[in-house]
């Protein structure tokens, strides 16, 4: 049985916790306590290009903020919408209990706050690293697409606290947040192309948080490899399906989205890529990317952190509000590239149409807010 239905986002919400710290700030603390330490964490904020962390406060943790931002997704949906809700699914590296899902959480909480959420719904938690909201996404999507009926929806949240042992180079990379995407056939935002993902994945040991560790382990410079080098693979796998050279892939897309663990890591991806299948010079590679909003899309991460699982639906969202901003409705039909990287490990790359109407949600979101 196949299904020709078009599946994808139709809306997004952000939360971030309003408690932040500027990395200027914990760096000359830092390096007050331990001299040694200033030239790592100089050469860390480079790399990184990070700025500021956010962090949960004290009654905060990935399930309320998981709620936060599906309240914001949910609250003023009509009853139709909200009785026709069919998945309740979360990624996350941060759950809260070794068998009960985060789902459940926020469907007690938001059921408590007058949002009606149906009882009639799968509800479960996908667990690996960054990319379990992305796995969480292609199979709520997959089961939308098989439904029989067309009017039935997900909701999806990415929901993570990102947290490292202080006095280390990885402490600049800490964040915390949400992101709530509704999804539905017929989407009014971004149309996914499900028939044409690219998978690599690998056993690697490049993070780590075990189990009882409210704290996680990097090998952070072999990470990045892995990132880079998984990148490559699982592109090189979704343009084989999609029946295009490489080269012609990259110049037919028109904006891409990619995993952000930290401000840089995904320009870094993208220079390698470019550099590898359109032979481009480093500024040639900034010119192309420029000219498609990658930076403006990215940027906003530099203030928030690593939200793990969330970081890359960040970055679309970003990515989505900047170019409409500068393009207005001319954002219609045109084609993203998604690259969803979790450590230990795995890749997927996906392309996807930004829909029709995505102009008028678009329009209504409060996103520098």
């Amino acid at each position: 049985m196949t299904s020709n239905k078009k599946v994808g986002i139709s809306d997004i919400n952000i939360y971030v916790p309003q408690a932040k710290l500027e990395l200027e700030t914990l760096i000359k603390r830092r390096s007050e306590d331990n001299p040694r330490l200033a030239r790592h964490l100089d050469r860390a904020l480079r790399v990184t290009g990070q700025k500021t962390i956010r962090f949960t406060d004290v009654w905060e943790d990935s399930a309320t903020m998981a709620a936060q931002s599906a309240y914001g997704l949910l609250k003023d949906r009509d009853p139709v919408t909200l009785a026709n809700l069919r998945h309740l699914v979360v990624g996350t590296e941060s759950g809260l209990d070794h068998s009960k899902p985060l789902s459940a959480f926020v469907e007690g909480m938001l059921q408590r706050s007058g949002v009606e959420i149906p009882e009639s719904l799968s509800s479960f938690q996908v667990q690996h690293a960054c990319a379990g909201a992305t796995l969480s996404l292609l199979s709520v999507g997959g089961l939308l697409g098989m439904s029989n009926r067309s009017a039935e929806s997900g909701l999806v949240i990415a929901t993570d606290v990102a947290h490292y042992e202080t006095e280390t180079t990885a402490e600049v990379t800490q964040g915390a947040g949400s992101v709530a995407l509704l999804v539905e056939t017929s989407p009014r935002l971004l149309e996914l192309d499900l028939s044409t993902i690219g998978l690599c994945s690998k056993d690697v040991d490049d993070f780590f948080r075990p189990l009882g560790s409210s704290t996680a382990k990097v090998k952070g410079r072999y990470s990045m490899e892995q990132y880079w080098a998984n990148l490559e693979s699982a592109f090189l796998d979704h343009a084989q399906r999609i029946g295009e050279l490489p080269s012609e892939a990259l110049e037919a897309t028109d904006f891409f989205v990619l995993h952000t663990p930290f401000r840089n890591m995904p320009e870094s991806a993208m220079n390698v890529l470019l550099q590898r299948h359109l032979n481009l010079d480093e500024d040639q590679i900034h010119g192309f990317l420029a000219k498609r909003g990658f930076y403006r899309g990215v940027d906003p991460l530099a203030r928030v952190g690593n939200i793990y699982s969330g970081s890359m639906y960040f970055f679309l969202a970003s990515l989505l509000n900047d170019r409409f901003k500068e393009m207005g409705e001319q954002i219609v039909g045109k084609r993203m590239l998604l690259a969803s990287y979790g450590s230990g490990n795995t890749m997927i790359v996906y392309s996807a149409r930004i829909a029709e109407s995505a102009p008028e949600g678009i329009r209504s979101w409060d996103f520098d807010r």
